[in-house]
Order: structure tokens, then C-alpha cells, then sequence
């Protein structure tokens, strides 16, 4: 409702057809006005000649214009200085009337002036939406085409790592191959994810969701159950989000291939707000490390893209065994990463 009356103050003042039809109903606000006049004689004062005429002045002039505006305000001066102001019925001409038509003149050229200049700057703010409106359009274009040449481009990195495989016999160098191709592939779910064209963006928890799924989903395991807690509506700075959500990528990855290789299991995945910062633990019920584990020791490339991840964050990347048997990875990020 309030969007279709936004839509018809933009469209005033109405262009009608044939402008005689505007003159018209300038004509009939002007009888109206007349008649209330007479109807409401009894109940006024001695005075106020123009107090039911200034309205249909005020009313033509914001529906059709100026011109019909000043037409209004020289019916209504001619009806008023002829039926109201003494001697009524004659167009003689005194000092009190002169007056009277003054202070009538004055007025209602003031109104028909600002609604005039108000029509003005309502037509070209409406001129300035639409164009924001077509802008808005063509960025939404531009970044599903960005997108689309993204997506193009990530495959045929992904199609010449491919190529690339087939003419590699070494197990180790074919591995590193297909880790990056599915780092790649990650890494173009993850933007596409993030960069909302309209700028709302989505809720960390939600993403975190759509991500671990997405994890244990290509690594072709139907048996490990996946749960997200994270602060409801919490958002984060896409500088911090890209790098985060590799970094639960390799731990929900990690967790999968050395934590539950071979048995059904279970990825919690916790991330927490505090004065202290973002704390994110991603843990599993797995076969656990060894308490002399540490990172310096691992062979693992993605928990050193994790640390490599943290530390380009300021932030601190830990592997430990869970409070409850199996792992528990664990980056803990400064105040500022939070938006």
C-alpha cells in the first residue's frame, strides 16, 4: 500500500490526456468550493471569504500544475471578492478589498510555488531511484557474469590438473593433484557463498553448515553425522570468512581421513564469540591423536595450510586430543576478526 502511493506522488503532476480534462476538474474543485462556502455561511463568523478556496487552489495545483493552480486561484479570487467580501455581489474595488486580495494573492502564490518546486525535486528523486534501480540491476548482472567467468576459469584449472594427472605415474605427485583440484573446487563454493551481489550476506552458522556437509559430502562418506553451534546472526568480515572456513575444511577433512577412516563417527563443529575473540574447535570421536602430538611433526598438508591459514590471520591453529577421545582441532582468532 504504501509502495503504490510512493508510486502515484511520483507521478504528479498527473499529464492527462487532453489538458482540457485538467482544466475541468480545476473547474469542479472550484464549484465544490463554492458551494461548501455558501453551505458553511451560517456556521462562520463575519469574515473569511477564502477559507473553503485556498483548499481547492492547494488541490489542483499538487494534481495538475501550475497552470491549473493559478486557474483555481483566479476562479476562486473572482467567486470569493464577488460573493463574500462587501459589497457582495459587485466587484468594487476599496482599500479592504484591495487588502483582502493582497493577502489572498500572497498566499496562495507561495502555495502553488512550493508545492511546485516540492513536484520538482519529488520528479527528479525519482529519476535518481530508478536510475539506482537500473545500477542495482546491472550489478546483479555483472556479478553473476563475475561468477560465471570464476566458474569457467576454476575448470579449466581443475580440467588441466586433470590432464596434468594422467601423465603423472608418481602416487605421491597424482595425490597432490587431486588435493588441489578439490581445494579449488572449495575455494569457488566458498566465494560463491559469501559474495551475496545484494550485500546481505548469510549467517556464519548457516554457512558453516552448508560447508561441513559439502566436506563430508565429497568425500563420499555416508556414515559420519555432522552438527554446527555457532552465535545466532553472527556475520563475519569475508577477509576473516574465507580463510576460517578453509581452515574448518581441512579439520573436517582431517577428522575424516586420519580421525575416522574406516568406522562411522561424528564431526562437531563449535564456533564462540568473546571478549577474548572467535574460538572455533572442530572436533570428532575418533581414533585421537597422541598427547606428544604436534604440528611441526605432521606430514599433513592441510593442517600446515591450517596453521599457514591462522597465523596469516593472527590467530593460533592447535591439534589435541578431545576432551572425549577422538581429536580436536582449534583456532582461536584476536577481537578484531569479529564485524
Amino acid at each position: 500500500m504504501q509502495r503504490s502511493n510512493a508510486r502515484f506522488v511520483e507521478r504528479l503532476p498527473l499529464v492527462l490526456n487532453r489538458p482540457v480534462y485538467a482544466y475541468a476538474l480545476t473547474l469542479s474543485f472550484c464549484g465544490l468550493a463554492l458551494l461548501l462556502r455558501f453551505a458553511s455561511e451560517p456556521l462562520l463568523p463575519v469574515g473569511y471569504p477564502f477559507v473553503t478556496f485556498f483548499p481547492a487552489v492547494i488541490l489542483a495545483s499538487f494534481l495538475f500544475g501550475v497552470r491549473p493552480g493559478f486557474f483555481a486561484a483566479i476562479l476562486c479570487a473572482a467567486a470569493s471578492w464577488y460573493f463574500f467580501i462587501a459589497p457582495r455581489n459587485s466587484f468594487v474595488l476599496n482599500p479592504g478589498v484591495a487588502a483582502a486580495m493582497i493577502f489572498y494573492t500572497g498566499v496562495v502564490v507561495v502555495d502553488i510555488v512550493l508545492i511546485h518546486f516540492m513536484q520538482r525535486a519529488n520528479f527528479h528523486l525519482a529519476i535518481e531511484r530508478e536510475r539506482s534501480a537500473a545500477l542495482a540491476d546491472n550489478r546483479e548482472l555483472l556479478f553473476h557474469e563475475l561468477q560465471h567467468r570464476v566458474s569457467n576459469n576454476l575448470q579449466v584449472v581443475a580440467a588441466m590438473l586433470a590432464l596434468q594427472r594422467r601423465h603423472v605415474d608418481h602416487d605421491i605427485a597424482r595425490r597432490a593433484l587431486d588435493d588441489a583440484s578439490e581445494r579449488l573446487a572449495l575455494i569457488g563454493r566458498i566465494s560463491r557463498a559469501l559474495y551475496d551481489p545484494s550485500g546481505a550476506g548469510q549467517g556464519v552458522r548457516a554457512f558453516l553448515t552448508t560447508l561441513t556437509a559439502d566436506v563430508i559430502e565429497a568425500s563420499g562418506r555416508t556414515d559420519i553425522a555432522a552438527s554446527v553451534d555457532a552465535p545466532e546472526g553472527l556475520q563475519l568480515d569475508p577477509a576473516i570468512t574465507v580463510p576460517l572456513a578453509l581452515v574448518v575444511a581441512e579439520a573436517v577433512s582431517n577428522a575424516i581421513e586420519h580421525g575416522l577412516p574406516d568406522r562411522a563417527g561424528q564431526i562437531i563443529v563449535v564456533l564462540d564469540q568473546g571478549a577474548g575473540g572467535l574460538c572455533l574447535r572442530v572436533s570428532d570421536d575418533g581414533g585421537g591423536v597422541s598427547p606428544d602430538f604436534t604440528l611441526d611433526q605432521s606430514k599433513s598438508l592441510g593442517l600446515r595450510i591450517a596453521n599457514t591459514l591462522a597465523a596469516q590471520m593472527g590467530g593460533c591453529f592447535t591439534l589435541s586430543p578431545g576432551p572425549q577421545g577422538g581429536a580436536m582441532a582449534q583456532l582461536i582468532l584476536p577481537p578484531r576478526a569479529a564485524c
